[in-house]
Formats: C-alpha cells, sequence, structure tokens
C-alpha cells in the first residue's frame, strides 16, 4: 500500500516518535509499504513520521532499488557516534520542490533494531551517514529545516504560506 507523504505544517513532524515495542507481521507489512511508499515518491528515505505514524521507524535505500542488499531498516534508531563535518544540498519528501545545504556529521554511527528486534550497529559516510542523521531527526521532531540560517528557514516556511493560501500545497 502506497502511503501519501504528510507535508510540512503537519504536527506530527514536530513531535518525538513513539519507541516500536512490538516486533511482528504488521509491522513487517508497515515496512514493505514504507519502501513502496518512499519509492513512489522518489525518495531515498522515508521516517514513519512522514506518513503520519508517529513511530521511531525509517527505511532507507540509497541506491534508490539499484541494489536490493541496499535496504536498510532502522527501528528505534540512535546516532552513537560522529565524527567531520559536511555540508551539502539537502532536500525532504515533506518538504517538496526546497533544497538547502546542510552541514551534517560526515561519518556517523547508528545503534537500531531490526525488523525481529534484535540490536544492530552500523557506521557510514557520505550519503548513507546523511540519510541516517536525517531520518533519525524526523523520528526526533525535527526537520532539515532547523539546520538552516532562521533567515532561510523563514523565507521557506512564508512560501509554504503562500502555497498554503492559493490551496497549491
Amino acid at each position: 500500500m502506497i502511503y501519501p507523504i504528510v507535508k510540512f505544517g503537519d504536527p506530527v513532524l514536530e513531535k518525538p516518535s513513539d519507541k516500536v515495542t512490538v516486533f511482528d507481521e504488521e509491522l513487517k507489512t508497515l515496512v514493505d509499504d514504507m519502501f513502496e511508499s518512499m519509492y513512489a515518491a522518489r525518495g531515498v528515505g522515508l521516517a514513519a513520521p512522514q506518513i503520519g505514524i508517529p513511530f521511531r521507524i525509517a527505511v532507507i535505500d540509497v541506491t534508490f532499488k539499484e541494489d536490493p542488499n541496499a535496504k536498510i531498516v532502522l527501528i528505534n534508531p540512535e546516532i552513537i557516534h560522529k565524527e567531520g563535518r559536511h555540508t551539502q544540498s539537502e532536500g525532504c519528501l515533506s518538504i517538496p520542490d526546497f533544497r538547502e545545504n546542510v552541514s551534517r556529521a560526515k561519518v556517523v554511527t547508528v545503534r537500531a533494531q531490526d525488523l525481529s528486534g534484535q540490536f544492530f550497529e552500523k557506521t557510514s559516510d557520505d550519503l548513507l551517514a546523511r540519510a541516517f542523521q536525517h531520518e533519525t531527526d524526523h523520528l526526533n521532531g525535527k526537520l532539515y529545516i532547523s539546520h538552516i540560517s532562521a533567515l532561510k528557514r523563514d523565507l521557506i516556511k512564508r512560501k509554504i504560506r503562500k502555497l498554503v493560501k492559493a490551496g497549491e500545497w
């Protein structure tokens, strides 16, 4: 099932998500639906709040279907190590058509659970490290625009308000 992407302005995007405590078939189905929804929206990462579900679940595939082994499921993730800095253009499915340069850690280690509830750690750099940080931010109720200057953030919010007024958001 393909879920619609929740856009900026919906309160679910700005609240910390609830911890997942049940690892069952329903969770597996939701994760499959999240991958399907992410691909349909042409994204490389998706957090559950972005489809209106306030749980600590994120899916990532930085190859966008090119490598089936690149699919990553993060349940209850935490960034446990960061190093270096890297600035790159970043966008978000919940804030479509907007991009800004965002400075994030270049290398990160994430600790999370898999679909069966087993803990694992994964260290990555570049785009995957950025995706870990971006999706974990979503689960903490933060959007990438919180990492840009107040001036740029206000400009984006003003443009979105105009789109809302025009019925285009």
